[in-house]
């Protein structure tokens, strides 16, 4: 396993629209966590923690969502700002901007749209998900949606997102790291309003 440092993680929400499910659940950002951004180093951080590897990718400026999978992200080189929560044919209003670098690693909910905005010094990740996951109606194991969902259909798969389950181990840390229990408590804290 890599070096990686213990670091408190940046919690980011966004609400619903009309076009993004988004999710209850923070998006999950650990600053600088890792020594090592060697794409096998990173694999060999987090894969233990039970978050599998679906490839390794370049900046992609399409805003989409996966409605059945958590997305884990390990910053290999370079930095980018993806917008987060905002569709194509959301207002300017809706969604946040977050800039990640070399060693950051960060973890998008179920149904919160990405895309690529701005990238520099050749940017390059890792995106794992959880090992459990589910496939798709048609067997992809990361269901694509691009955000230009009717309302009514976009509530459908905001439901779909819901049932998507909380790893139970954090991709950094394991069973004794911040992400199920934040993740737990927003569900928790989201029942009882």
């Amino acid at each position: 396993m890599a070096a990686i440092r213990q670091v408190e993680p940046e919690l980011h929400y966004v609400k619903p629209t009309p076009h993004v499910p988004n999710s209850i659940l923070p998006i999950i950002v650990y600053r600088s966590v890792l020594d090592d951004t060697l794409p096998e180093n990173i694999l060999k951080t987090i894969e233990p923690q039970k978050w599998i590897k679906g490839g390794q990718w370049k900046a992609y400026p399409v805003p989409h969502f996966h409605s059945i999978c958590h997305e884990c992200y390990g910053v290999i080189q370079g930095e980018n700002t993806y917008s987060l929560g905002k569709g194509p044919r959301d207002t300017d209003d809706c969604g946040i901007k977050l800039k990640v670098q070399k060693g950051d690693v960060f973890v998008f909910p179920a149904g919160v749209s990405h895309a690529s905005i701005d990238s520099k010094g050749e940017y390059e990740y890792v995106g794992l998900y959880p090992e459990r996951n589910e496939r798709s109606e048609d067997g992809e194991a990361f269901d694509m949606h691009y955000c230009d969902a009717t309302p009514d259909e976009t509530k459908k798969l905001a439901a779909r997102c819901a049932q998507t389950p909380v790893p139970d181990l954090d991709p950094l840390y394991g069973r004794d790291g911040p992400l199920p229990r934040i993740w737990k408590d927003a569900l928790v804290q989201a029942s009882s309003s």
